[in-house]
């Protein structure tokens, strides 16, 4: 089973531990790396290969959901910036990478694309570590999910 759609399987099923929240057009998770305290995705439920299969007015909530996502990941950590990145090369399914970018990152990644970073000794994911911070987030995108409804 491709990685994007296992995902969204294990978060329908209660059994993916990163999910920050269900958001309408899918699923916010925390990466499985945190070398960047806030990584985030959006995973599609459904899931579909790329953005542009998705009807005009799903891409516009994926959209709206993606930067609702960057906005509670700006307000819990303080970040500067928001990086949003659609790829889809090695994982051909649709899913948006959200990275807090920081000023206390080192000189030499601070104005690199993410993909610079030793992603192989990056920390994991843990929930005793990372999970106050899940929280926030999940408590920021639910009270802007309740307004809007």
């Amino acid at each position: 089973m491709p990685l994007i759609t296992e995902r969204v399987e294990q978060a329908r099923n209660g059994a993916n531990d990163k999910v920050i929240c269900r958001m309408p057009s899918g699923w916010a998770v925390m990466g499985d790396v945190q070398f960047l305290p806030g990584y985030c995705l959006l995973l599609p439920d459904p899931v579909v290969a790329s953005l542009n299969d998705l009807a005009p007015q799903a891409r516009a909530i994926y959209l709206l959901d993606m930067v609702r996502i960057g906005d509670a990941v700006l307000e819990a950590t303080g970040a500067l910036r928001i990086n949003y990145e659609i790829l889809g090369n090695s994982e051909p399914e649709l899913h948006c990478h959200l990275f807090p970018r920081y000023a206390s990152e080192p000189d030499d990644k601070r104005s690199m694309p993410v993909w610079f970073y030793d992603w192989k000794t990056a920390l994991p994911y843990a929930e005793e570590t990372h999970g106050n911070l899940r929280k926030k987030i999940a408590q920021l995108l639910n009270a802007v999910l309740e307004a809007s409804s």
